[in-house]
C-alpha cells in the first residue's frame, strides 16, 4: 500500500483537476487527462511547501485548481450507495465536505513523492463521442509502473471525472463498503460525525 500512495496522490490530483470549465472548446478526454495531469504534477514539483506536506498549501491547490472541475457530488453519492437518496440536502453537503477533507488529508503525506512521477497515456478503447469513457494511463517513476485509469462523463460542456482505478482498486468502491456499513449502523449523520472526528484528529 505504501508504494501505491504516491500514485494515488498523483491520481487524486489528476482526478480533481480534469475538465476545466474555462475551456472554450471541449477537449478529447485523453488529451485533457494528459494536459491537466502534466500541469498539476508540475505545480507540485515547483512548490516546496506542498512537497513538505504543508496542508494549507495542499488545500489551497485543491480548492483553487481541483474541486471546481470534477463531479464530486456523484463520487460521494456513489460511495454512500442507496442511502444517498434518503439524505437531506444539508446531510449531502456535510458528507461531501468531510469526504473531501478526508481524501486531501489521507494523501497529503505522500505528495513529496509525487514529484518524481509522470503520467503516460495509453490508447483509448472508447470513442470520444461516447457519453462516458475510461482513460487509461500509466504512472512512471521510481519502481515499476502502475496502472491508473479514470472514468469520465461528458456533461455537455466538459468532461468530468467521477472515479479512478489504481492498481485494480476503484476509489469510490474502496470507500463504499465502509460508508454503507456506517450509515446502516448510525445513519448519514453518524457517518459525517465519524469522518469529522477522523479529519479533526488528523489535523492536530
Amino acid at each position: 500500500m505504501n508504494l501505491l500512495r504516491p500514485i494515488l496522490v498523483a491520481g487524486w490530483l489528476v482526478l480533481c483537476a480534469i475538465a476545466s470549465p474555462a475551456s472554450a472548446q471541449v477537449e478529447a478526454p485523453d488529451a485533457l487527462v494528459k494536459r491537466v495531469s502534466t500541469d498539476v504534477l508540475d505545480a507540485v514539483k515547483a512548490d516546496p511547501s506542498i512537497q513538505a506536506g504543508d496542508i494549507n498549501r495542499i488545500v489551497a491547490l485543491v480548492n483553487d485548481k481541483i474541486l471546481p472541475n470534477f463531479d464530486f457530488e456523484r463520487m460521494t453519492a456513489s460511495a454512500a450507495g442507496p442511502h444517498w437518496r434518503d439524505a437531506t440536502a444539508a446531510q449531502k453537503q456535510a458528507l461531501q465536505e468531510q469526504f473531501k477533507i478526508l481524501l486531501v488529508r489521507v494523501y497529503s503525506g505522500a505528495l513529496a513523492q509525487a514529484r518524481d512521477r509522470t503520467v503516460v497515456l495509453k490508447p483509448m478503447r472508447d470513442k470520444a463521442t461516447d457519453p462516458e469513457v475510461v482513460v487509461r494511463t500509466e504512472v512512471r517513476g521510481r519502481g515499476d509502473p502502475v496502472e491508473l485509469d479514470f472514468r469520465l462523463a461528458n456533461g455537455g460542456t466538459a468532461w468530468r471525472i467521477y472515479d479512478m482505478n489504481v492498481g485494480g482498486v476503484w476509489l469510490v468502491e474502496n470507500y463504499r463498503s465502509t460508508f454503507t456499513q456506517e450509515i446502516s449502523a448510525s445513519g448519514i449523520d453518524g457517518l459525517v460525525k465519524k469522518l469529522a472526528e477522523k479529519n479533526e484528529a488528523a489535523g492536530r
